[in-house]
């Protein structure tokens, strides 16, 4: 999604401008200053603290929790036995150990998933308890080697145990942590008759998380499974947008036409919010520079929809120009420099893979 950044952003003001929603214009700043309903902008912990811990572990939610996040997000696919899993993706060699597991050798396959293929191991392959046998590792590891140490500990969590660590919390210290899961390939899944809406709202409901004002936001880049959901159950839903492309669900519609002002009234008699790839939020120039802000947020807030841009990590690999500490990618820059532009331009909410800097930045 970081391909092409600068020509998505320009096509996007060009979008706006198209359909009557004010951009930004030479010269000109226009930002806005408050969230939607007024309030501070929640953090949602992006895979847990995913940048101090192999993401989708237990261990990477608690510390999130323990560094004051509103929210932990779990990507969800399914096993075999149709148990809701976290993973970043249905297949597993990023994320665990499993190409180390001879057991497990003759797994290993090419799938089209989205219309793309992909060779690997795969969790629909896998039963729970076989599952179990193997371990996380972290995923970027050339970026955060102190996360290596800790490959091996873990196991892969369900969407249960994640439920059950947030009651636990809930019973321990009276606060609410809320939950934001994002469904992958929910359309893939559910064309091999491993569908995510069942067992997922049936884990919620049982967990007191259904409804409109319960702390938790569902999650798709799809269009379809959302749509789906929107009749099924009153918790808030979010459409997932990214810089390029278009919704795997959807040959022939892309994401910028869905951020037109027309397109935002159209997701909003579906979802609550958007998620945007960041760069749509605030554009950056042709040095990777932060520029001003796009239009976008005041344009989902005309629509009566929620901002939540996606994501935010402090090492200098994926910040803008002017908020990098140096020239060694691995290395922390200016994350909550980074933070505070967002929250002025009135984001709703962001995902970060960094709690500890993003909380005090968005709350202070």
């Amino acid at each position: 999604m970081m391909r092409g950044r600068i020509a998505s952003t320009l096509l996007f003001a060009l979008a706006l401008a198209g359909c009557g929603v004010e951009a930004e214009q030479a010269g000109e700043e226009r930002v806005t200053t408050s969230t939607l309903t007024g309030e501070a902008p929640v953090i949602i912990a992006h895979r847990g603290a995913s940048g101090e811990r192999p993401e989708h572990t237990l261990a990477a939610y608690q510390l999130a929790i323990e560094q004051g996040a509103d929210f932990i997000e779990p990507d969800l696919v399914l096993t075999k036995d149709g148990v809701l899993v976290a993973r970043h993706e249905n297949e597993i060699s990023e994320t665990t150990d499993v190409a180390e597991k001879p057991a497990f050798a003759g797994r290993k396959t090419t799938k089209m998933i989205d219309g793309e293929p992909y060779e690997g191991w795969f969790t629909e392959d896998f039963t729970l308890a076989e599952l179990k046998t193997l371990r996380a590792k972290e995923r970027l590891s050339q970026l955060r080697a102190a996360n290596t140490d800790y490959d091996g500990q873990f196991e892969i969590p369900t969407f249960e145990e994640i439920l059950k660590l947030l009651q636990q919390q809930e019973q321990q210290s009276g606060k609410r942590i809320g939950v934001y899961p994002e469904t992958k390939h929910p359309g893939y899944f559910a064309s091999i008759g491993l569908a995510h809406e069942g067992p997922m709202l049936s884990l919620l409901t049982q967990y007191g998380f259904d409804g409109a004002d319960d702390p938790i936001f569902i999650q798709s880049f799809e269009v379809g499974n959302l749509k789906t959901l929107a009749g099924k159950t009153k918790i808030r839903l979010v459409q997932l947008v990214a810089a390029e492309g278009g919704p795997p669900d959807r040959q022939g519609q892309s994401y910028m036409s869905m951020l037109t002002a027309d397109g935002l009234k159209e997701i909003a008699t579906y979802a609550d919010g958007i998620g945007p790839a960041k760069d749509l939020v605030i554009g950056r120039n042709a040095i990777g520079q932060l520029g001003r802000p796009t239009g976008l947020v005041d344009a989902a807030h005309k629509a009566g929809l929620l901002v939540h841009p996606w994501t935010f990590r402090r090492e200098n690999h994926f910040l803008p120009t002017d908020f990098k500490s140096g020239i060694d990618p691995r290395d922390a820059g200016d994350l909550m420099g980074e933070i505070r532009a967002y929250v002025a331009a009135g984001v709703d909410g962001l995902f970060s893979d960094n709690p500890a800097q993003a909380v005090p930045a968005a709350k202070q």
